[in-house]
C-alpha cells in the first residue's frame, strides 16, 4: 500500500480569509484540488482499492474451505477441524478488510466534499483540466467494470455448472461450492460497483464545478444606477 495522503482541510470561512492576493489563493486552491484528486483516484487510492479486494477474496476463501467441505458425503472430523480453523483465520482477515471498504467510503465522501469547496473558490485552466483526470477515471472504471462483469458472469456460471451428487444420506455435493462461488461473485461485484461510482461521479463532479462560470448582474451595480425619469 502507498504511503497515506493527508486530506486537505476545508478552506477557510469567507468573512475570514486573508489571502494576500488572487495568486496565493489559485496556488492554495491548486494544491488542495490535486491533494483531494489524488485521494480519490490516485494511483495508491487505486492500490489501496485492490488490495481491499483481494483481502476481501482472501478472507472469503477461506472461509470457502469449510463450505466445500460440508459438501463431502461422509464428514471426515479431522477434515471439519481443518476447516473450522482455516475459516476462523478467514473471518479475522474478512473483518479488517470489509472495516477498510466501508471506511475507505466514507472518506471518499468527505474527500469529494471539500473538493467542491475548493473547486468553487475560484476558475484556473491548468488546474482544473488535471482535476478531471480523464485518463485515471478511464482506468477505474475499465478495472471496475471487468470486476462488475466477473462477479456477474459467476453469479450465472457457478450454479449452473454446480451438479448435485446426493447419494445415500442426502448430502448435497454441490451446496458448498456454490455458495462460495455466489460469495465470490459478491465480492467482485459490490466492490466493482463501488469502483464504477466513484470514476463516474468524480468526472462528472469535476466537469460539473470546474465549467464555465455563468455571469450573472451584480445587484449592487443595478441599485447604484440613477433613476430614470418618467
Amino acid at each position: 500500500m502507498s504511503p497515506r495522503i493527508p486530506m486537505p482541510p476545508p478552506p477557510p470561512p469567507a468573512e475570514i480569509r486573508n489571502w494576500p492576493d488572487r495568486e496565493a489563493r489559485l496556488a492554495d486552491r491548486a494544491a488542495a484540488l490535486d491533494a483531494l484528486g489524488r485521494r480519490l483516484l490516485g494511483g495508491g487510492r487505486l492500490a489501496l482499492f485492490l488490495s481491499a479486494t483481494l483481502m476481501l477474496q482472501l478472507g472469503w476463501g477461506m472461509v470457502g474451505v469449510l463450505l466445500t467441505s460440508l459438501g463431502g458425503a461422509i464428514l471426515d472430523p479431522i477434515a471439519m477441524l481443518v476447516g473450522l480453523i482455516v475459516a476462523a483465520f478467514g473471518i479475522a482477515v474478512l473483518v479488517p478488510a470489509v472495516w477498510l471498504t466501508v471506511r475507505s467510503v466514507r472518506q471518499d465522501r468527505i474527500a469529494r466534499e471539500r473538493l467542491v469547496q475548493w473547486a468553487l473558490l475560484d476558475r484556473h485552466g491548468p488546474t482544473d483540466a488535471r482535476l478531471r483526470a480523464p485518463v485515471l477515471s478511464v482506468s477505474w472504471m475499465l478495472l471496475s467494470a471487468v470486476m462488475c462483469g466477473t462477479g456477474l458472469w459467476l453469479g450465472f456460471a457457478v450454479p449452473a455448472g454446480t451438479s448435485r451428487d446426493a447419494d445415500g444420506i442426502g448430502l448435497d455435493g454441490g451446496y458448498g461450492l456454490v455458495a462460495y462461488g455466489m460469495g465470490v461473485a459478491l465480492i467482485l461485484w459490490i466492490n466493482g460497483l463501488i469502483g464504477l461510482t466513484k470514476a463516474v461521479s468524480h468526472y462528472r463532479l469535476a466537469l460539473r464545478v470546474t465549467g464555465p462560470v455563468t455571469r450573472r448582474r451584480d445587484p449592487r451595480s443595478a441599485s447604484s444606477e440613477l433613476p430614470r425619469p418618467e
